[in-house]
């Protein structure tokens, strides 16, 4: 009884540790003072008005949310078959191959990025959404890929054997046992994919011009002239914006992130 309330203690104390700065910056964005301040001096949506009436940043938000949405999509239409490339077929240079498509979870972003730069100049394809695109689908496509592999497992593969035994064909097996058993390992890679996708600064950087700026790096060549509360306003509907997501992809795919009560 003790062990497991000091455990349940010891898992607050975590959970509070984790949600603290998210409380900071909510907090400080609707703060009435001209500066970031925690707690806030008064409370007001002044700057969340400042935001919303800024073209630049609605234009960031949606450049992010649209390259964010695009490379989630690439990244699981290429992670899904290299993955069962590499779960179901045995060849020379799998642990390379295999090594190779997961190497962007080990590099940094910011030498990703120059290497593109100059691979991208060198075909003229830079400064532009198609360059951002390519350079965001690399470093997201290892995310997908790592959560779906373990979902491949022997157990599985009994399961397609058995319904190729049974007459199904191919795409039948694939959509209607091979997908659904590793639906869960998909859409949480979607979502770690769509998250590092949005929040990506030292990539995007090297693609991004005064037309074309995705919001993380809006907000860091903002802070460079000016530091006021907007900047906590635009993170706090960002973070609202991602457990709005997460809450609908929970209650549409079924990812048992909110438990019915029992």
């Amino acid at each position: 009884m003790i062990v497991r309330a000091l455990l349940r203690c010891h898992a607050f104390l975590a959970l509070a540790y984790l949600l603290l700065p998210l409380v900071v910056i909510v907090g400080a964005s609707l703060t009435t003072s001209e500066f970031l301040a925690f707690p806030p001096q008064g409370l007001t949506l002044r700057w969340y008005e400042v935001v919303i009436s800024d073209p630049t940043y609605v234009a960031s938000f949606l450049t992010s949310t649209a390259l964010a949405l695009c490379a989630t999509a690439l990244a699981v239409i290429l992670a899904i078959p290299a993955a069962l490339a590499i779960a179901r077929n045995e060849f020379r240079g799998k642990a390379a191959f295999a090594s190779l498509l997961l190497s962007p979870l080990v590099l940094p972003h910011l030498v990703l990025g120059a290497a593109l730069l100059q691979f991208g100049g060198a075909i003229g394809l830079t400064r532009n959404f198609a360059a951002l695109l390519v350079g965001h689908v690399v470093i997201v496509t290892p995310f997908v890929l790592r959560t779906v592999l373990p979902m491949l497992d022997k157990d599985q593969l009994a399961l397609e054997e058995a319904s190729r035994d049974l007459g199904a064909g191919p795409f039948q097996t694939f959509f209607l046992v091979t997908l659904p058993q590793i639906r869960t390992g998909i859409v949480s890679g979607a979502i770690f994919a769509f998250i590092t996708s949005f929040i990506n600064v030292e990539l995007s950087i090297f693609n991004t011009t005064a037309a074309l700026n995705t919001i993380p790096v809006q907000l860091f060549n903002y802070v460079q002239y000016s530091v006021d509360p907007s900047i906590a306003a635009v993170s706090a509907a960002t973070i609202l914006a991602a457990a709005v997501a997460i809450v609908v992809i929970d209650l549409t795919v079924g990812l048992d992130f909110l438990p019915d009560d029992d």
